[in-house]
Parts: structure tokens; C-alpha cells; sequence
């Protein structure tokens, strides 16, 4: 067998607990495995799918944790269709035009670096030579394609011995072509560009009690550029841009939810593939 083979792949659907989160993950979720599981999967596999969010505001009726839920949601699909390794969500991601909002909680762009510049390196040492990350969070994409740039070297200048075998990929479940089209069949141009309806959706189909907080919204502001928190709050007074969540549904959800694991299962094969 490959050493970038998974276990087998779990092809049946996901049931769900009250709470709206999938079952049938454990095998695939790294902080459930001991040390000497995880040594005995590398046998095996060389792959691991890390998920990375951000904990910021999402309007006046989304969660503040809407892009770690989604993020985490999707990879431990992916992950239970593929039989791949899941790390636990990286919760905090670079969301400082967000800070004029409370609750928000934004790693500068450099420490967002370090934070993964370290995963990928602590991953590799063990023997890691394919690291996925399904990200929530537009903000996090130059940063995570810099880290992964710097961890490149790094392994290199360190001499682990799979330095010149690791490689990284960076997948946003939320620009998977399908994921994107659904959202232009359901919403149109009431998507908008952050708390958007698709987003939102999958939250309330993980965890049902965000229903309550939905209801009506005005008409919410353009979406525009963005200079920092004060700016961005002075456009965007209620923290939507063009989006109208309320158009949101947990059905819509389960569907987000499917499309871009499907997707992403695609990429994530073809990345596994890739000759080293």
C-alpha cells in the first residue's frame, strides 16, 4: 500500500446527534488517537487534514465562531470519506479589519504565520508528508500560502528527511466551484461577501440553537474595500457585507455541507497523487 494511502474510506451518510454534528468521525480525529495509533496510521498513510477558522463577527445574527464551525464540519467530512487523519480546528485566524466588533478575536498576520509555519512543521517531523488545509476563512489565504512557503525552507535548512517530499495545499470549501454555484442558485446576489447565507446555513444545520437568532435584517451595506477595523465597521455598521443570512436554512446546510466535502474528497485524491 502507498505510504499516502488512507484508511478506508467511510462512503456511508453521516448521521447526526442533536447537535447536528456528524458521527462516525472518532477513527479520523487526531485528539482521539493515542501516540502510538497515530505511529501505526503513518505506516500507512502520510497524509493529515488540518482545519483553520477564525472566531469573528458574523453579523447581528451569526455565530462569532461561524468560519472555525464550517471549516471543522468540512474536513471531519472529508476526513470520514477518506479515512484521513483530522486535527483538531485552529479556531483563530487573522480577522483584524473585524476587531471594531466584540467578540472578535484576530491573530496578526505574522503570529498567523508562525501558527502555521509550526503545524506544518511539528507534522512533518513525524513523518507527515501531505498537509491539507480546508480553511473558512478568506482572510487566512495570503498568510497560510506564505507559512507554507516558509515551512518549506525551514524543513529543508533542518534536514528532515522528508523535506523534499512534503507538500502542502491550501483548500477553501467555500470557493469550491460547486459550493459557489449553489450559493448562486439559491441566493443570487443576496450572498453577499461575509456572513453570507452559506455559511450561516451549515452553522444552523451543526447546531440547531443558532436558529433562534435569525430573523429579518435590513438591507445591509456593499460590499467594499476594506482598511482596518475602524474602517470597516464605519462601512459595514452591522458587520454584514451584501449578504442576507436570513435566507439561510439547516436544509441548505446539509447541502453546502455535502457539495464542498464532495469537492474537496476530489482535490484531496488528486493531492494525495501527486508524485512527491
Amino acid at each position: 500500500m502507498s505510504s499516502l494511502s488512507p484508511l478506508p474510506a467511510d462512503t456511508t451518510a453521516p448521521s447526526a446527534t442533536s447537535s447536528g454534528t456528524a458521527t462516525g468521525t472518532e477513527a479520523i480525529r487526531l485528539q482521539l488517537r493515542s501516540w502510538p495509533e497515530v505511529d501505526s496510521y503513518l505506516e500507512r498513510c502520510r497524509a493529515v487534514i488540518v482545519p483553520l477558522g477564525s472566531t469573528e463577527q458574523h453579523g447581528p445574527t451569526g455565530a462569532i465562531g461561524t468560519d472555525a464551525l464550517t471549516a471543522e464540519a468540512v474536513a471531519l467530512e472529508v476526513g470520514r470519506r477518506s479515512g484521513v487523519l483530522v486535527t483538531p480546528v485552529q479556531a483563530f485566524g487573522m480577522a483584524e479589519h473585524h476587531l471594531g466588533f466584540p467578540g472578535t478575536i484576530s491573530l496578526q498576520p505574522a503570529t498567523l504565520l508562525a501558527v502555521m509555519h509550526d503545524l506544518v512543521l511539528s507534522l512533518a517531523r513525524h513523518g507527515f508528508e501531505r498537509i491539507y488545509v480546508i480553511n473558512g476563512h478568506g482572510g487566512n489565504i495570503a498568510t497560510t500560502r506564505a507559512a507554507f512557503a516558509q515551512a518549506h525552507g525551514t524543513a529543508a535548512s533542518r534536514g528532515l528527511a522528508n523535506a523534499s517530499s512534503l507538500r502542502c495545499r491550501l483548500a477553501n470549501w467555500f470557493m469550491a466551484p460547486e459550493a459557489m454555484a449553489l450559493a448562486r442558485e439559491l441566493y443570487g446576489e443576496r450572498e453577499g461577501h461575509h456572513a453570507t447565507p452559506s455559511e450561516i446555513a451549515i452553522t444552523l444545520q451543526l447546531e440547531p440553537s443558532l436558529q433562534s437568532k435569525q430573523r429579518p435584517l435590513p438591507e445591509p451595506a456593499p460590499a467594499g474595500p476594506i482598511h482596518g477595523p475602524d474602517d470597516f465597521r464605519r462601512r459595514h455598521p452591522d458587520g454584514r457585507m451584501g449578504s442576507d443570512p436570513f435566507l439561510a436554512s439547516a436544509e441548505h446546510g446539509a447541502r453546502f455541507l455535502d457539495v464542498a466535502a464532495t469537492a474537496l474528497c476530489r482535490d484531496l485524491a488528486a493531492f494525495l497523487e501527486e508524485p512527491a
